[in-house]
């Protein structure tokens, strides 16, 4: 009988405009799903994105929408799509993670959701080309993931293709982050695993996808 294996750690990234309560509900069902085999640790962002007060008063803070950056200038807004005037705020989005890394490992693998998978596919490309900040890791998972936008953000991207194994998760009908986004951003990972699913903008755990995220990982 063969010995069980303990379970991986990964490192997880939330969207933009997630709160921690939000992002935990969001990855419910893949937390359900992964259980005994990984344990996701979730990061939400390090900016908090204004909204107005609900009824009750100010939100506590895991309720709290968050961002990793911002592409306009002075404004609490994100477009994936558009070439940024900025992306304000994004160093210390990076050392948001570097300090998790630091703090929560040892981590196996990082997975990130749409703002956060962008951000995750980057903190890849500036680990294989040496930044201290970010040991390698075994594998990360992008869902509704896209190459981030910026000047700044292209050299990364130019290189050579990234070595890290990668699984991206691909919704057919996701409006705000299309599919030929997703599969721009898995075109710069050499060997990558895509996973498809009909819905939309969403971490999807139902039974075909959740056999594929354990056939990825059953590689570490």
């Amino acid at each position: 009988m063969s010995e069980a294996r303990p379970p991986l750690r990964i490192l997880c990234l939330a969207g933009f405009r997630q709160s921690e309560r939000g992002f935990r509900e969001k990855t419910g069902s893949l937390r359900k799903a992964l259980r005994g085999r990984a344990e996701l640790v979730l990061l939400p962002g390090p900016h908090p994105v204004p909204e107005p007060a609900p009824p009750a008063g100010p939100r506590p803070p895991q309720e709290e929408p968050r961002a990793w950056w911002f592409s306009e200038p002075g404004a609490a807004a994100f477009s994936a799509l558009e070439e940024p005037a900025e992306c304000r705020g994004l160093e210390a989005a990076l050392g948001a993670v570097a300090r998790a890394v630091a703090d929560l490992g040892p981590l196996d693998g990082l997975l990130g959701f749409s703002q956060g998978a962008a951000l995750a596919a980057l903190v890849c490309a500036l680990g294989q080309a040496g930044d201290p900040r970010f040991p390698p890791l075994r594998f990360v998972i992008l869902v509704s993931g896209f190459i981030p936008r910026g000047p700044a953000l292209a050299p990364p991207f130019q290189r050579a293709p990234l070595g890290l194994p990668s699984l991206h998760v691909v919704g057919d009908s996701d409006r705000i982050i299309p599919a030929p986004e997703s599969l721009r951003l898995a075109g710069r990972f050499s060997g990558a695993v895509t996973l498809r699913h009909p819905g939309g903008h969403f971490i999807p755990a139902a039974a075909a996808q959740r056999q594929a995220y354990l056939q990825f990982l059953d590689q570490f």
